[in-house]
């Protein structure tokens, strides 16, 4: 190299590290140290005012908390939770546009629909399991069955003509009734309907006997005595209705809680994930955090000083695929 080309070089090298030094250009490291340098969409994939939005609105204040930033819940309902897990699959991976999302969408939706149009496992990233929501077994208050053992019975001296009302096919509480009737050997009618607030009318009603609710939406009725609650559908008794069974009591290994995750986009910078999952452990050991949802119904997941992250979660994701698929294939649902 000449002198000249030498010089010249030198003298690139030293504007560069001045610049540098006032602060007028950083390496990549500098920048991604500085996440969150502008706020957080925490996209969720139902409607406002369901249980993953309440969810998804504590956790995302926390977790700006945390990180020193600020989060923003963004809405994007439709297609049972695709449209909504579709937008973070494809957003830019830097960490800014996250998925709280539901089992449902995320674990039952790739066998019911032919094209969801994402892949739940490929192009997500999990973060952190946040917790599960039971869903409740409930009975209309003149029922003759007032028990699961008595409900079995019933079932199977009556074949075909017991009935439980469903959000719809292939919805959460149309798979858990499939279950039971795979588990027990026995066969509840389903009737379907469009969503789960006409269905839980019908059964307040008294048109129809049985449904699947999710607890934070029918503990109401519970309480005032409208519903009779039979069973919980998670594998232990809930906390909030603790004198309630579990189904898995009189069916063993009935578990069919609807959990609630947090997922990146798969390409996120690994230095990102990092202080995102990091901001997750510090959530979940955030008391006033865990009251509020606790309240709600959540069973939160893991312990204080002990979450369900990472590889632990994406094994829950998994597992989850194959049981529904299972299921899914059984009822013989399907969406285009």
């Amino acid at each position: 190299m000449s002198t000249a080309c030498f010089t010249a070089v030198s003298r690139c090298l030293l504007c560069a590290g001045a610049l540098l030094a006032a602060g007028m250009v950083a390496p990549r490291a500098f920048a991604e140290s500085a996440y969150p340098s502008r706020p957080i969409v925490m996209i969720v994939p139902q409607a406002a005012g369901g249980t993953n939005d309440i969810v998804g609105r504590v956790v995302s204040q926390k977790l700006a908390d945390k990180l020193g930033g600020s989060a923003v819940v963004d809405n994007r309902p439709g297609a049972g939770g695709n449209i909504g897990t579709q937008a973070v699959a494809k957003a830019p991976k830097d960490g800014y546009t996250l998925l709280m999302t539901i089992s449902s969408s995320q674990a039952i939706n790739p066998a019911l629909y032919k094209a969801p149009g994402f892949d739940p496992v490929s192009d997500f990233e999990p973060i952190s399991l946040i917790g599960a929501v039971p869903n409740v077994l409930l009975a209309y208050p003149s029922f003759p069955a007032r028990t699961v053992p008595e409900l079995l019975a019933l079932a199977k001296s009556r074949p075909g003509e017991l009935q439980y009302a469903s959000a719809g096919n292939g919805t959460l509480n149309h798979l858990l009734g499939e279950m039971l009737n795979q588990m027990a050997g026995i066969e509840l009618q389903h009737v379907p309907y469009k969503g789960v607030a006409p269905a839980l009318n019908d059964v307040l009603g008294g048109q129809l006997p049985l449904l699947f609710g999710s607890l934070p939406s029918t503990l109401s009725h519970i309480k005032s005595g409208r519903l009779r609650a039979l069973a919980v559908s998670s594998a232990q008794r809930s906390p909030v209705l603790p004198e309630v069974p579990a189904l898995a009591e009189f069916v063993p290994d009935y578990n069919g809680t609807l959990w609630i995750g947090l997922f990146a986009p798969a390409g996120v910078p690994k230095d990102v994930l990092s202080r995102l999952r990091e901001g997750m452990r510090q959530v979940m050991a955030d008391k006033e955090m865990r009251d509020k949802l606790e309240a709600q119904g959540v069973e939160l997941a893991g312990t204080p000083d002990k979450p369900v992250m990472g590889a632990e979660f994406a094994a829950i994701l998994q597992q989850d695929l194959v049981k529904w698929a299972r299921i899914v294939k059984t009822s013989g649902a399907t969406i285009n």
